[in-house]
């Protein structure tokens, strides 16, 4: 089987550039010579490049599972960080009941502890829901851990000057915004689940009265805030990450749909988790 090869821009464009001949691949006049050992990266159509991909030679490492494999801890990332997806445009969704006012919002904290009664208990369903998203928060901290290790051990020796060469500020922030996002909802969780922690010494009995008390000390809206900038960066790169990893930027116009897509979630979701400690910092949304 033959793959003709372009030259110039077009190689570049096409991805030549980044094929891996493993062995067994022998130069020929026209083209290149694909044999069963040799694997080689998808290619872009437009440029009459051939695909050839061979199963019957050996894998690149001997004894290697999939499971193990970047593409696949990648598609874990990508999954579960769907999950967290849904999960905070419904969260922001119940946030905002605080502009409806204290009974409005109560009865909207109560509902969710009688969702799925009676076939599961007072609570069932929330502590599922709570199951699968610390499950979810599991797998993406082991992918992006394993990640970043192999990473970091692919290059021994640092680079002596480094340049962000074209990378946005999300992007170079992925890593320790992840770490800074952990930090909240561990805070989180005790501010308003787990501990139900009231800074202000006051009652932690009333959901309501507890989210007004909270943001109405200036340090934790502050931080409030900032948690909610570091989750649209998170965001907007990651959802754009994952779509590369599915396969869904194939073309122009997807890289511009993928691209707008998570710009517009982050602003979505970091904009609305922000609008309630505003407005309670302001003093619209009051007991």
């Amino acid at each position: 089987m033959y793959a003709k090869r372009p030259t110039g821009k077009r190689a570049r464009r096409a991805g030549w550039n980044r094929f891996l001949f493993l062995r067994g691949a022998t130069p020929e006049p026209g083209g290149t010579k694909i044999t069963p050992y040799a694997w080689v990266a998808p290619c872009d159509q437009r440029y009459g490049a051939t695909v050839a991909i061979q199963n019957s030679g050996p894998t690149l490492v001997e004894g290697a599972r999939a499971t193990q494999s970047t593409i696949f801890l990648k598609i874990l990332m990508a999954a579960s960080g769907a999950v967290f997806i849904g999960f905070v445009l419904l969260h922001m969704y119940g946030n905002l009941k605080a502009f409806s006012g204290h009974d409005a919002y109560n009865n909207y904290a109560e509902h969710l502890r009688e969702l799925g009664t009676p076939m599961l208990p007072h609570s069932g369903a929330l502590w599922i829901i709570r199951a699968v998203l610390i499950l979810s928060l599991v797998v993406h901290v082991y992918c992006a851990a394993t990640l970043w290790k192999r990473a970091k051990r692919a290059r021994t020796i640092r680079y002596q000057v480094k340049k962000h060469t074209g990378a946005i500020f999300a992007s170079r922030m992925m890593r320790w915004g992840g770490v800074t996002l952990l930090l909240f909802i561990i805070w989180h969780l005790l501010n308003f689940t787990i501990g139900k922690v009231n800074v202000t010494g006051g009652a932690t009995n009333d959901p309501y009265n507890l989210v007004v008390d909270s943001f109405n000390t200036w340090w934790l809206t502050l931080i409030y805030l900032v948690a909610m900038a570091m989750l649209g960066a998170h965001l907007h790169h990651g959802i754009w990450s994952a779509t590369q990893t599915l396969g869904l930027t194939n073309s122009d116009r997807t890289r511009r749909l993928a691209k707008n897509s998570a710009f517009t979630l982050a602003v979505v979701i970091s904009g609305g988790f922000s609008l309630v400690p505003i407005f309670v910092l302001a003093g619209v949304i009051q007991k």
